[in-house]
């Protein structure tokens, strides 16, 4: 008889406890998968939408003049109309998709609705010469499939979108530890005990399945540069200081213009979404003629050939920004983590004849830094760069320049561009559920 209710109030606990548990614990490993999934779906897809894009321009010089401002239209009425949402990069999303507790209000901002259309809208932005990256969009998508998951746990919801985001930048850029940090110090803003072994476990089993597919490799190759004691650590604090005002400036910019200017001019914008759209696909349109095709799409090629020593034209990290930055306002749907390390690599360009320093480490220095100032996230700027190029040896100088960068950041723009966008979809979220 005793044996009997033993094995009933085991059974039991199975049933209560254990069972609803390992159910949840196995939603971290699927939605893993399936990130890994997206992200390896995302990398073929890109790269080739970039191939064709750059193929076609190769044969005709002049067509993004009339392509880029054309798709950057029709993406900009089709984002708005059809997938509202799925604009920018989607990090913002993802943050502010954190902070609700309305469902319905998070679902427009993850879902597999969402996700599947930042697919393919990304896709046609790179077709048509947009200055952006997929990294971003596959934080989204890796939080909208942990999203669907989570109708199976809804008390994990938040859990299970650090869990997501983390493990879109891990896949994304096959760096782990950068989709660990990033979670951290982006997503949260904090360490989250009950939450960080499932969030550990998601980042692995997505790392591992895109690992399986595209194979083990560094973003922009291997690197064992090395910075030698001494005076070159003098530039150390230069770099910090150019690449802190330029990012922190970037980021003023895309804010401003995403709450909206002042005065006549931001009234017309608004009024006027897909022409604005359209003005800023002739700018991305210039800035990639001058830079003779190098300003479209991710640089990544370019930033790789800076790396290794190879010329390129010096107007490159400027016009890359300015490329950039007018992608990112008019809505196109498109990340800025890639191109942000590419700016980074072309203003090392500008700065090598003042420092007179080797290429190849100023080079990480400032992707590190131009990155930590844009996102104000120092620890995850020098994470990713020093997993995307294996050096380990500039490991100091990386995060010297990446805090000091930060730190000007801050003092041109007061908040990370990826928490103010968030705060702005917040605001918007708010102001639509008052109304009804």
């Amino acid at each position: 008889m005793a044996t009997r209710s033993f094995k009933q109030a085991l059974s039991l606990r199975w049933r209560r406890i254990w069972l609803p548990r390992w159910r949840r614990r196995s939603l971290f490993v699927v939605g893993g998968i399936f990130v890994g999934l997206a992200a390896v779906a995302m990398t073929f897809m890109a790269d080739a939408a970039q191939s064709a894009f750059f193929q076609a321009q190769k044969t005709w010089p002049y067509l993004p003049l009339l392509v880029t401002p054309t798709g950057f239209a029709a993406l900009a009425w089709v984002t708005s109309r059809y997938f509202d949402g799925a604009q920018g990069s989607g990090i913002p999303q993802v943050i502010a998709a954190r902070q609700l507790t309305d469902m319905g209000a998070k679902q427009k901002l993850v879902s597999p609705k969402l996700a599947v259309a930042k697919m393919f809208l990304l896709t046609a932005g790179l077709l048509c010469g947009a200055s952006a990256g997929r990294e971003g969009p596959t934080v989204q998508i890796g939080a909208s499939v942990m999203f669907f998951l989570g109708r199976f746990a809804p008390h994990r919801q938040p859990g299970l979108l650090l869990a997501g985001a983390a493990a879109g930048v891990a896949a994304a850029f096959n760096a782990p530890l950068a989709g660990i940090v990033f979670g951290i110090e982006e997503m949260s803003r904090s360490f989250e005990l009950r939450t960080s072994g499932l969030v550990l476990g998601t980042v692995i089993v997505a790392g591992l399945t895109s690992l399986a597919v595209l194979g083990d490799y560094t973003y922009f190759g291997r690197s064992n540069e090395t910075l030698a004691l001494g005076a070159h650590w003098f530039s150390i604090p230069v770099v910090g200081v150019v690449c802190g005002l330029a990012g922190g400036g970037f980021s003023r910019v895309v804010i401003a213009f995403a709450f909206g200017l002042p005065g006549k001019a931001g009234r017309v914008i608004k009024r006027h979404p897909v022409l604005f759209a359209a003005t800023c696909g002739i700018i991305v349109a210039i800035c990639g003629i001058m830079t003779g095709g190098a300003a479209f799409g991710t640089s990544a090629e370019q930033a790789k050939a800076i790396l290794a020593g190879e010329e390129v034209t010096g107007l490159f990290g400027p016009l890359k920004l300015i490329a950039t930055m007018v992608t990112t306002m008019s809505g196109v749907p498109g990340g800025i983590f890639s191109p942000s390390l590419s700016v980074g690599a072309g203003l090392a360009t500008l700065l090598q004849g003042l420092l007179g320093i080797p290429i190849g480490p100023l080079a990480i220095m400032c992707m590190a830094a131009y990155l930590a100032a844009v996102l104000q996230a120092p620890i995850t700027a020098f994470v990713i760069v020093t997993e995307m190029t294996g050096n380990h040896a500039l490991i100091f100088p990386v995060m010297i320049c990446a805090v000091i960068a930060s730190f000007v950041s801050k003092a041109i723009c007061k908040e990370g561009i990826y928490h103010a966008l968030a705060h702005q979809l917040l605001l918007k979220s708010h102001s639509e559920r008052n109304m009804t």
